[in-house]
């Protein structure tokens, strides 16, 4: 899987470069869209959201972009998914930390793509654990985050970590820099350049887990 990640500047400064890296999923990070607000959306006074599904049309391919959404006055930090000219849906980051302005969404999403299934990390989701565990518990191919700026090595730790544990890739698209970690917790992958390629090898391996623990008992019937 050819993964391109596009750091820095906009869609329409990637577009005119697209055929030269012919990419299966291309991630942007959070300043490609910027602020999108849903009303303006459907009333037709934006067109960010088409824009994604136009980009991704021309191209073939899956675009994971990042933005932050403003729903009536709630505003999220969102992952908007567009496979081959259609809008496949927006992931919301599920939590908020401490007091920040922006608040939790719901659900952690799985995308059927070309590319296969992709599951999405909104930004600090990468900080818990359990939303890669799901992802991969879910049949994910590949995890994307969209993050915006790196905390020295504190998000590279994390992505191998959850690659380790849960057995799927993770890429991380930020600002200005993009990594990947794949399935040994090894960092397979890391660059300063805009945009920047990454040939990701597909790897899936299983492993028999044992454990013994009280619980679950089962009364055991007497009488016949």
């Amino acid at each position: 899987m050819r993964i391109c990640f596009v750091t820095s500047g906009d869609l329409n400064v990637y577009a005119e470069k697209q055929a030269d890296f012919g990419a299966d999923v291309v991630c942007f990070s959070f300043m490609a869209l910027g602020e999108v607000s849903y009303e303006r959306e459907l009333k037709g006074e934006t067109s960010l959201f088409e824009d994604v599904a136009l980009l991704s049309k021309e191209g073939q391919n899956v675009v994971v972009c990042g933005c932050y959404s403003d729903s009536r006055g709630i505003r999220r930090k969102s992952v908007v998914v567009a496979d081959r000219g259609r809008i496949l849906g927006v992931s919301d980051m599920l939590n908020q930390l401490d007091s920040s302005e922006y608040r939790p969404g719901a659900g952690i999403k799985i995308y059927d793509t070309k590319a296969g299934k992709i599951g999405i990390v909104v930004a600090e989701d990468l900080y818990f654990p359990q939303v890669v565990e799901t992802i991969s518990l879910c049949g994910a191919d590949l995890t994307v985050c969209i993050f915006e700026e790196l905390n020295e090595s504190l998000e590279q730790v994390l992505i191998r970590a959850d690659a380790y544990l849960y057995g799927v890739p993770v890429c991380l698209c930020a600002y200005g820099y993009a990594e990947a970690a794949d399935i040994a917790g090894k960092l397979a992958y890391a660059s300063p350049a805009s945009p920047c390629v990454y040939e990701m090898k597909r790897e899936q391996e299983y492993h028999i887990v044992e454990t013994r623990r009280r619980g679950f008992y089962l009364h055991k019937k007497s009488g016949f």
